[in-house]
């Protein structure tokens, strides 16, 4: 089976059951600080997780683009992926568990769907004493005719699913198949590898708020996921995804380009499904409509630190010329008709990723240069003794100031008969990331997925926001991002030159009059192709379904009787998910506090609520 198949099959079958196929959101979250990029299927979701209706019902589903990178050094095997593809099918407060296993084990066994071999999948359900046992889901996979020695019953650090930083969760209930030769164990042990999970059913029953504590959820819901790669190589019968035709065209790529054979050896191997995997994960991001490029903060740090780590690799492959935007023109192949951004953004991959590789080649070379002085240094203080020491502070500083992994190091230490101290070199690298993750955690705390009374404050003051750029720089003015938290609103937004003082002041002026006019904020559902002849703008139209939220920000007296909206022009119509205040009355004082160049071509701007 193919990708496009596996894809079709995936949709088709859930639409049969009721639900509305909706598209693929953005890699990088809108509103939401507290991850840099969608994690899986349900992140996008998490409002309508949380209560808010959404516009294309109570059953959905979809093929999500996700990136993951708190695994990234796992990446290498046979399985793991920064960048993927998640089948994911929800329930918001509609079916539950019965329906959904049901469904999960029709779709792997049924002829006309997978047609999976029975014998060949075992399960596990939740069992921990955090929370009580699953026994429901336990009974429905017996019934369905799984062994009881196919089942098994693992702690909450296998079986419960939700984001770290809170929001909706609950215990799941996994999918694995036998990928070994010959028939699978009698008995499931997940331990043992060539038992791979292909899916997961996840019933979030609680929310998780920021303190820690749980509390039910009004709704109970099912987000299911399916990861795309690994049961293309399931269904083809590989045990090695990088082997499937959306990994092996980049490899055959990276085998002409380093003239080694792919299964040569392990350290080839790896280096190889790394450099596949990363440029295809940075090619995917660069491509996103929202233009992240290569930096050291946040999203454009991720970017850098994939791109980088490709071209390391590539090195040790003997790949000495620019090399990064030759697999991505690959990737940009295979993918271009099912996401039509990297085809409509290739020029800006490829240069991105050119610049990108220019800059590290350089500071490789100044790298190596301060690698030389330690070395003839700790030559100089050891003269007599015969194994010299690479100290870790001196492997640490090559590692965070010049971007050289421990692996670089080694070898250059190799040549010159040297040892390098490893094990405090990640001492000191357990500790910056350590600090580094604190770090994180302060500065993205918060969100939009805990509705908290200041970030919907926020989120509805970025639609005056847009209006008012729109009403004083010109109508070419859209949105590119946003990032919201309780302290601040970050806003990015497409113009091509910074903004004089006196436009600024304007901006502030026309929204502060809305919020004092106390203007009513209403929502109506309504199909995309309507909401666009009323005129309401859209951030990012492609991952809109056939009907949208519509959030009109008007005088109430420009509303008929019936409640519709009139022919009079509100101060802001927007398609978006909300959650919004009911008045901008209660928003407060709208203050700029700093604008500047996001990226070429974007600007952005900080501003708060007073």
């Amino acid at each position: 089976m193919v990708a496009s198949e596996l894809r079709q099959k995936y949709l088709e079958f859930f639409k049969s059951k009721g639900h509305a196929i909706i598209p693929s959101a953005s890699l990088i979250p809108e509103n939401d600080p507290t991850v840099l990029f969608t994690t899986a299927g349900m992140h996008p979701l998490v409002v309508y997780l949380l209560g808010e209706n959404h516009p294309a019902g109570k059953r959905l589903v979809n093929v999500q683009k996700c990136i993951r990178t708190n695994d990234i050094d796992e990446v290498g095997d046979a399985v793991h992926h920064t960048f993927f593809e998640m089948l994911g099918n929800w329930s918001l407060g509609d079916y539950f568990k019965k329906e959904a296993i049901t469904w999960s084990w029709e779709f792997l066994t049924s002829p006309q769907w997978l047609g999976l071999e029975k014998e060949k999948i075992a399960v596990s359900v939740f069992s921990d004493e955090s929370a009580p046992f699953d026994e429901e889901s336990y009974k429905i996979w017996l019934a369905l005719g799984v062994p009881e020695k196919r089942i098994a019953k693992l702690p909450q650090a296998n079986n419960w699913w939700g984001l770290e930083r809170g929001g909706p969760c609950g215990p799941d209930t996994e999918m694995f198949y036998w990928v070994g030769s010959g028939q699978a164990p009698e008995k499931f042990d997940d331990s043992d590898s060539r038992w791979v999970e292909i899916w997961n059913d996840v019933f979030m029953q609680f929310n998780k708020r920021s303190s820690g504590s749980y509390e039910p959820l009004a709704q109970k819901n099912v987000d299911t996921g399916m990861g795309l790669e690994r049961t293309l190589a399931v269904l083809n019968r590989m045990d090695d995804d990088y082997r499937t035709e959306l990994f092996w065209p980049l490899i055959e790529k990276i085998v002409e380009l380093s003239r080694k054979k792919y299964d040569s050896s392990v350290e080839t191997t790896r280096a190889m499904r790394i450099i596949a995997d990363h440029i295809k994960a940075a090619t995917f991001i660069l491509g996103d409509d929202k233009a992240i490029v290569p930096s050291n903060v946040d999203q454009g740090y991720v970017i850098r630190r994939l791109i980088r780590r490709a071209v390391r690799y590539g090195k040790q492959l003997g790949i000495e010329n620019i090399f990064t935007f030759k697999v991505a023109e690959v990737v940009i192949e295979i993918y271009k008709d099912i996401y039509s951004e990297l085809r409509n953004n290739k020029e800006f991959i490829v240069n991105q990723l050119v610049k990108e590789e220019e800059k590290f080649k350089k500071t490789l070379e100044r790298g190596i240069k301060e690698y030389q002085i330690q070395n003839e240094k700790i030559k100089m203080q050891n003269d007599n003794v015969k194994l010299k020491i690479i100290p870790a502070e001196v492997a640490f500083n090559l590692y965070q100031t010049y971007g050289f992994p421990i692996e670089l190091t080694e070898e250059l230490a190799k040549e010159d008969g040297f040892d390098v101290d490893k094990d405090g070199f990640f001492e000191a690298l357990k500790k910056h990331q350590e600090l580094s993750r604190a770090g994180a955690e302060q500065k993205f705390k918060g969100g939009l997925a805990d509705h908290s009374e200041q970030v919907v404050k926020y989120h509805t003051v970025a639609h005056l926001l847009l209006a008012a750029l729109r009403k004083v720089l010109g109508g070419n003015v859209n949105q590119k991002g946003a990032n919201i938290t309780e302290e601040r609103l970050r806003f990015d937004f497409l113009h091509g030159q910074k903004m004089t003082p006196e436009e600024i002041r304007q901006i502030e002026d026309m929204v502060n009059e809305k919020i004092k006019a106390d203007l009513s904020v209403q929502m109506e559902e309504m199909g995309l192709e309507e909401a666009k002849a009323q005129g309401a703008t859209g951030v990012f139209e492609s991952r809109y379904g056939e009907r949208v939220k519509v959030y009109t920000i008007a005088d109430p007296s420009l509303r008929q009787a019936q409640g519709k909206l009139s022919s009079g022009p509100p101060f802001s119509r927007e398609i978006c998910g909300g959650p919004h205040v009911e008045r901008t009355g209660i928003l407060g004082k709208f203050k700029i506090i700093k604008e500047e160049s996001s990226s070429a071509g974007v600007r952005r701007i900080k501003a708060v609520l007073e």
